[in-house]
């Protein structure tokens, strides 16, 4: 029995986010067959299926430029984007080294905690806002993110690539 469009959407950007590129490309195509009249899977889905596969390959510039397509639909609740446009998006400033406009899409994750619920990207929103603040050489504020961050992770398996890498981030800014 084939997957379910929420479930393919899902996988999708999952495998892309693993790095799984040939599969990601695979699953996009097919939602874009499938659905080529889908506002959410046009502009949505598959701009950030898409995005994530360019940050990947060096390509932020271009992630960012797709992703424009979802700002009108991203913030919607159930059955929406939710914040994830706006996580891609940032993670693709941090890696054109635009640290501004990058604490200005983590920031807007922050300020909607109804979208975000119990969304591992409200966490991380935190981690990338403080790497943000970083680059833009605001070690104080940075530091006050990274705390946020590390203080939602208090008690988390330390052993976690994500936690190792923000306290180590988080030291050098001492």
């Amino acid at each position: 029995m084939p997957a379910g469009r929420g479930v393919q959407e899902t996988a999708a950007l999952a495998l892309a986010l693993a790095g799984s590129a040939d599969e990601a490309k695979k699953m996009a195509d097919d939602l874009n067959g499938k659905f080529p009249e889908d506002t959410l899977i046009q502009n949505g889905y598959i701009p950030m299926i898409r995005a994530v596969l360019d940050i990947h390959q060096g390509n932020a510039q271009e992630a960012i430029n797709l992703l424009r397509a979802a700002s009108p639909y991203e913030l919607g609740g159930y059955g929406g984007l939710g914040v994830t446009p706006a996580y891609i998006r940032g993670q693709a400033y941090l890696t054109v080294h635009n640290g501004a406009s990058a604490a200005s899409e983590f920031q807007k994750i922050l300020d909607h905690p109804g979208v975000v619920v119990n969304s591992p990207i409200g966490a991380l929103a935190h981690l990338g806002l403080a790497r943000a603040y970083a680059m833009q050489g605001n070690a104080a504020k940075a530091k006050l993110a990274y705390q946020d961050f590390l203080g939602l992770w208090d008690h988390a398996d330390p052993d976690v690539p994500v936690l190792k890498e923000a306290k180590d981030e988080y030291a050098k800014l001492k």
